[in-house]
């Protein structure tokens, strides 16, 4: 009888251990990261060379596209241009993109051709 305490109370420990490493493993779990971007399109020549040299560099840090372009509409206000929404694993993946030299010349040239509005917006954790 002894041992089928034993065995009940090393089964339960075991149960309530991986429990808690469950829950710790969850806790570690980082939210994704989604770039929107509401884009008016001035050049449409010079918006798609853009397009050309961001898309290696977005996947470079493992992002991916969710929407590009598609139809879009507004429940209200103003009605969006063309809406880009980009996901990237986490914070440190999306802020890797965001400070590497050649995201930041065509961040910083883009005006040329499109007027952006981009918003960097930390999603639910999991």
């Amino acid at each position: 009888m002894k041992i089928n305490y034993k065995m009940a109370l090393t089964l339960l420990a075991g149960i309530a251990f991986g429990g808690l490493a469950v829950q710790a493993l969850h806790a570690q779990a980082k939210p994704k990261i989604y770039i929107v971007n509401d884009v008016e399109v001035t050049d449409p020549v010079g918006f798609k060379a853009h397009a050309g040299h961001m898309d290696p560099l977005i996947e470079k840090f493992d992002g991916t596209f969710l929407a590009r372009g598609g139809k879009a509409r507004a429940l209200n206000g103003a009605g969006p241009h063309r809406m880009v929404i980009v996901v990237f694993e986490n914070i440190e993946k999306e802020q890797a993109w965001e400070n590497d030299p050649e995201v930041k010349e065509l961040i910083a040239t883009r005006g040329t051709y499109a007027n952006f509005r981009s918003i960097v917006i930390e999603g639910v954790a999991n």
